[in-house]
């Protein structure tokens, strides 16, 4: 896909490469220019005190033979090659000896080291530039490879002490300053040069790790137009890179995918709650309809409404659990939790479930030895506890033998485990135990047992809420229910 230079710039990778870009050119020209500094401070201080040398070597050479071996001296070093300037003038600024035939005025006029580079001209330079514009037919001498290097370094700036002798004679000893000026101008390459070939990386990282981005973002946004579309089997394409674009992925593949399952899992409890509630809304239909016709008594009005309002609080009481599991597992309650002792919620609900046990003929016991505390809500664990031990009592009363209930509590492993055991049928099959947990799913064929499928839901919901699970084991014969809870430390 083509784009532009303004929708590139408009990217997180072009922008994020126009800033490296700039950062690292910020940081290499405050490098150099720290490294130009510090280099140029040492070159002079390293001029200064070769002048020093110079300036001892003919203080000596005074010292030996006053003012003729000076001049002497000072003659025959101006006759040797380099870039040491030597120079005696009298009281007035005329100069007399040494390698400088010009100064730019006022060099002399000041004893000491000179306050900024001056430019002069060394002796003969003059003569070799008139030479050089003489014209080629008269036959003059053509300029050498000296001529060369004498025009290079016209106009050259140099640094110098300036003496006064004890006769008013000046006496200039300097350098010139074209080593450190060429290596300035080194520097000043290499930078423009680094600048360049960060510009070529910056270009290059864009081209082959921006677009690469880029495209990735690309795929990233194609999936989720398709998902937004309707299609929830879609993922996020995930490469082999295994880099943060593809943990994100994966992540959020993770996300749709639960996503997914919970929406299947409102349709199916959608679909379940229309096919469970038809039934009993469908009796209050009829049961009205049979009351108006014909002639009824009294009394037949009342059983009527008796039985319409037995209806109404079975409907209730599914509403009011679906709420509660709904809530349970969008992980939010206003309830608060505490410290909740097991043994105590086992009495209380083996207590409120001993005559519903001795009207059914079942024999409901209970094994609680001491306290079990855990960090939970009194209520949503009594109301989870009643639900399992209702359908202990019921589905016992199918057993062989004298149908019995029993109730327990144990530590082991670090758990709080509550049981409620059976000897009825039971659920021989792994996978039937599986989807008893589920909502409305009810295993007894012909529902010929009062219930809305939700009790053991509840409870699962209500033992993920407080961090515990709910197993339902086979109890050969009848099953085991088990709540698992984590147990809470002493504090």
């Amino acid at each position: 896909m083509a784009l532009s230079v303004p929708a590139i710039m408009k990217t997180t990778a072009a922008r994020l490469s126009a800033l490296y870009l700039l950062l690292f050119a910020l940081c290499a020209v405050l490098l150099v220019l720290y490294m130009t500094s510090l280099s140029a401070r040492m070159l002079t201080a390293q001029t200064q005190e070769t002048i020093n040398d110079e300036v001892l070597g003919l203080a000596r050479a005074y010292q030996r033979g006053g003012l003729p071996v000076l001049v002497r001296v000072v003659e025959a070093r101006s006759r040797q090659p380099g870039a040491n300037l030597y120079l005696i003038a009298d009281a007035n600024g005329q100069i007399l000896t040494g390698n400088v035939q010009s100064l730019e005025p006022g060099v002399l006029e000041n004893e000491g080291w000179t306050t900024s580079p001056f430019s002069y001209q060394r002796f003969g330079e003059g003569e070799l530039e008139r030479l050089r514009n003489l014209p080629a037919d008269k036959g003059t001498a053509q300029p050498d490879q000296s001529d060369t290097q004498a025009q290079g370094e016209k106009g050259h700036n140099a640094i110098a002490l300036v003496l006064r002798l004890p006769n008013q004679m000046i006496m200039l000893v300097g350098r010139d300053l074209g080593e450190p000026e060429r290596f300035r101008a080194v520097i000043r390459r290499s930078l423009v040069l680094a600048l360049g070939m960060m510009g070529v990386g910056g270009i290059l990282i864009w081209f082959f790790v921006g677009r690469a981005a880029l495209k990735r973002i690309d795929g990233v946004s194609e999936a989720s137009r398709r998902i937004m579309g309707g299609d929830l089997s879609g993922r996020l394409p995930v490469t082999d890179a295994g880099d943060e674009f593809d943990r994100l992925s994966e992540n959020l593949n993770v996300m749709l995918a639960r996503i997914s399952t919970l929406n299947e899992g409102l349709k199916q409890v959608s679909d379940n709650i229309a096919h469970d509630l038809k039934t009993p809304l469908t009796r209050l239909r009829n049961r009205a309809e049979a009351t108006l016709s014909g002639k009824q008594k009294t009394s037949d009005y009342r059983q009527a409404l008796e039985g319409t309002i037995a209806e109404s609080d079975q409907l209730i009481k599914t509403f009011n659990a679906i709420l509660m599991i709904s809530r349970l597992e969008a992980g939010y309650s206003s309830e608060h939790t505490s410290r909740v002792d097991l043994a105590e919620a086992v009495r209380d609900v083996v207590e409120l479930y001993e005559p519903v046990a001795e009207e059914a003929g079942v024999s409901l016991d209970a094994e609680v030895n001491g306290a079990f505390v855990v960090d939970g809500n009194r209520e949503l664990i009594g109301q989870a506890l009643s639900n399992i031990v209702d359908n202990a009592i019921k589905y016992s009363t199918d057993s062989t033998s004298k149908p019995a209930v029993r109730v327990a509590l144990e530590r082991t492993h670090g758990e709080i485990r509550l049981s409620v055991a059976d000897n009825g049928q039971g659920i021989p099959d792994d996978a039937d135990r599986a989807r008893a947990t589920e909502r409305f799913v009810r295993l007894e064929k012909s529902r010929s047992q009062p219930g809305s499928g939700l009790g053991l839901s509840l409870a699962k919901a209500v033992m993920t809420f407080h961090y515990g699970r709910l197993d339902l084991l086979s109890g050969n014969p009848g099953l085991s229910v088990v709540m698992s809870f984590p147990a809470r430390e002493d504090r």
